[in-house]
């Protein structure tokens, strides 16, 4: 073990390198595709990854969960790559890949070892543009999405709990829409809303490509021209242009009872500003926040003051933000009651620990171990090449730049606890609240007992 005065030296160096530890190139090919090269020697294995900048939230109106219906329809085939096989190519390779979709991206991703990267930047190349959609693929597909809300989400309350909180969140912004979709829309969508899509925003002027791991840029550079240089860019691609939430005016507060309900909870989520590109500094006094207030489950403001002793009232807290959105994002805490503990009490117990933060201000002492334990996060998560390419591919689809991304531990570090303070008073309004009780419904045979 590391004596106590050396850790933090140690850790003093490694603040002063830190920024400089990603060996990042970028370039963009003549047809608008953009990269991103992050060089990682420590093993022959690579990362390739392809973010779309189109997500649940970019979706036409009515068309809930197109951009994740798509997403599964990615693997149904080309002229040259049969239904499933591009999977089944990966792991002949001794790879692995996958598919995700959420508000703001759509990305695909293998991991291979570094001499196959040529192979899947030609089959991923080859499905920007030449997918081949059956009917009957698109009904086999659209039954699994429904089948895979009904698992992830209709049968789970704290999901559906979710998905009323987060459209009481945003009016009229498409981040209050579900990501799955809602389930009466989804099980409307056709092939030609796929393929309109698909033909629409599945373009190198809508994309960005990251390779990280073991390679070179100009050899990454030159596949990248060989293999997706050719093709054809989306002509006149519109820009994002969503609609903005208005001001909210007075708190929003639901109920939810099911009997399914194992431990019920208190939940607040907040409206809060997104991390803008250039301007990170409120992001990141929001990101000291919610450590401060529920980062940790022994030392944190709510931990400490309700988890607890003999007045404890709660089994749990946390506060949580995430400042990688491309707009309005939110900042929230949930708490989960002793069993003798109502919810209202619940409620009111977090409600006066976040008063008298407000009024006793941050703890210096917890203000420091948090921007040390906050860069120590930093410094390890480089360890982890896959990780990190999904940092990146999360913040430039995100409205983030390269520049952005490699600035984020020092502007972390550059935060005071009087940046804190500003950014907590102006975000932890409940006028600009949702509060949400979720219970356990009893049932009749509960309720006659």
């Amino acid at each position: 073990m590391l004596p106590k005065l050396v850790l933090p030296l140690l850790l003093g160096v490694l603040t002063s390198t830190a920024a400089l530890a990603d060996k990042v190139t970028t370039f963009t090919l003549e047809n608008g595709l953009e990269a991103v090269v992050i060089e990682d020697h420590r093993a022959p294995v690579v990362t390739h990854m392809l973010w779309y900048r189109i997500g649940a939230a970019d979706e036409p109106l009515g068309k809930s969960g197109i951009a994740h219906f798509l997403e599964h329809l990615m693997f149904k085939g080309t002229k040259t790559v049969a239904p499933g096989e591009f999977s089944a190519v990966v792991d002949a390779q001794g790879g692995d890949d996958n598919a995700f979709t959420s508000y703001d991206y759509t990305g695909y991703f293998q991991r291979v070892a570094v001499d196959r990267l040529d192979l899947m930047m030609k089959m991923e190349a080859d499905r920007m543009r030449g997918l081949i959609l059956s009917d009957a693929h698109v009904e086999t597909e659209r039954a699994v999405i429904i089948e895979e809300r009904a698992q992830r989400t209709d049968s789970d309350p704290g999901a559906l709990f979710g998905e009323q909180r987060r459209a009481a969140q945003y009016l009229n912004h498409p981040y209050g829409i579900p990501i799955i979709g809602w389930k009466h829309e989804a099980e409307a969508l056709t092939r030609e809303d796929a393929l309109s899509f698909y033909r629409t925003f599945y373009a190198p002027n809508n994309a960005i490509l990251i390779v990280a791991g073991d390679v070179d840029p100009d050899e990454v550079k030159a596949m990248a021209e060989a293999h997706y240089g050719p093709v054809a860019p989306t002509p006149d691609l519109a820009p994002r242009l969503r609609p903005t939430e208005p001001p909210q005016l007075s708190e929003r507060r639901l109920t939810m009872a099911d009997p399914r309900v194992a431990q019920p909870y208190v939940i607040r989520t907040y409206l809060a500003p997104e991390r803008d590109s250039g301007a990170q500094q409120k992001a990141a006094a929001l990101t000291v926040l919610a450590e401060l207030l529920g980062g940790s489950s022994t030392t944190s403001v709510m931990a400490r003051a309700l988890q607890f002793g003999d007045a404890a009232t709660a089994v749990y807290t946390s506060a949580f933000y995430d400042g990688v959105s491309l707009d309005v994002t939110n900042f929230g805490f949930v708490a989960v009651p002793m069993p003798d503990v109502s919810l209202a009490e619940m409620e009111a117990a977090v409600d006066a620990v976040i008063a008298k933060f407000l009024t006793d201000g941050v703890d210096q002492e917890a203000f420091d171990r948090i921007k040390r334990q906050l860069r120590a996060d930093e410094i390890y998560a480089r360890d982890n090449v896959a990780g990190l390419a999904r940092t990146y591919g999360a913040a430039l689809t995100g409205g983030l730049t390269v520049v952005d991304v490699q600035a984020w531990p020092d502007v972390l570090q550059a935060v005071t606890p009087e940046e804190v303070m500003v950014a907590a008073r102006e975000v932890l309004n409940r006028k600009n609240a949702v509060t949400g009780w979720l219970m356990k419904e009893e049932t009749d045979a509960e309720a006659g007992q």
